[in-house]
């Protein structure tokens, strides 16, 4: 009877495996906790009406939260200026937001 010595080492890669993929599922469902904290964290400070949502004006990766499809939260939109991701600026500034695709908008801008 022959014992195959490989038969560990592919029980232990197993084992890791399994074990990152339980703390990426943790780590996706903090995130995603993080995220609706954000979400409501902005959405106060939009009806306080010192902020508004301007589209369009991010660059990569610093969108404030949730905009639309290519974009889940803060810091996740894909392009520059992506039209629908937005950065929280000061009430009544937007539309002055020169962008290289146009100025800011109020409402999310086609791609």
């Amino acid at each position: 009877m022959s014992i195959n010595k490989s038969s560990p080492l592919a029980i232990g890669a197993f084992v890791a495996a399994l074990g990152l993929i339980s703390a990426t599922a943790a780590n996706a469902q903090e995130f995603t906790a993080q995220q609706k904290k954000t979400q409501a964290e902005n959405t106060v400070i939009v009806k306080s009406g010192k902020l508004e949502p301007c589209f369009g004006t991010a660059v990569k990766g610093h969108n404030d939260c949730f905009a639309g499809p290519g974009t889940t939260c803060a810091g996740t939109s894909t392009t520059d200026w992506q039209g629908n991701a937005f950065k929280l600026v000061p009430k009544g500034s937007c539309t002055t937001i020169s962008t290289p695709n146009g100025p800011g908008s109020l409402a999310p801008k086609s791609a």
